[in-house]
């Protein structure tokens, strides 16, 4: 009797280690799905905004064409794995930083009706954008610490389950702004 009682517990709590570690794996790739539904919002919006901008703007060009050619190539490789995609869409975003800073020279592109209401929902897309990267890492976070402690880091193992890395921004991002430079340009 009293080895069938220790077999059920040693049943249960592997049990509840499998749940566990499944459960934090499929939170990780829910969240990085809504980060993935944020991101094709941004996909379906950037060709608006670019038609918008090359009216009024004849010197970034080179920018407008780099955006382009960036989203075509996540249009043509839906596969693109996890890593990469970020990568690019990081590239993307940076590159629509500088199209935000180059707007500041065209007053009559900021007096657009279509490009203030693309401005707008461009803002909107890129803080649900953040928050989703915040949620993708909490979930991260959370999968790689039951990966690697102790007692699910052994089932962990058996499944081949290992360390997923969280979003990061890339070092030139960390440094802090000058304002002396922001306001010289």
């Amino acid at each position: 009797m009293i080895v069938l009682i220790i077999a059920a517990a040693v049943f249960l709590i592997g049990a509840m280690l499998y749940n566990t570690l499944i459960s934090r794996k499929n939170q990780v790739e829910y969240a990085f799905g809504a980060i993935d539904a944020m991101l094709k919002k941004r996909f379906d919006l950037l060709p608006n905004l670019v038609e918008t901008v090359k009216q009024y703007m004849t010197y970034e060009q080179d920018t407008l064409s780099k955006i382009i050619e960036l989203r075509e190539n996540v249009k043509s490789h839906p596969g693109m794995p996890a890593e990469e995609r970020i990568r690019t869409e990081d590239n993307i975003t940076n590159l629509l930083g500088k199209v935000r800073i180059a707007v500041e020279n065209y007053p009559d592109l900021k007096a657009n009706t279509s490009f203030m209401q693309l401005q707008s929902t461009w803002t909107e897309i890129e803080e649900q954008l953040s928050a989703a990267r915040r949620t993708y890492n909490g979930a991260v976070t959370s999968y790689n610490n039951a990966v690697e402690m102790f007692p699910t880091n052994i089932l962990a193992g058996m499944m081949n389950y290992s360390r997923k890395e969280v979003l990061a921004i890339p070092e030139a991002e960390r440094q802090s702004p000058s304002a002396k430079d922001l306001f010289r340009n």
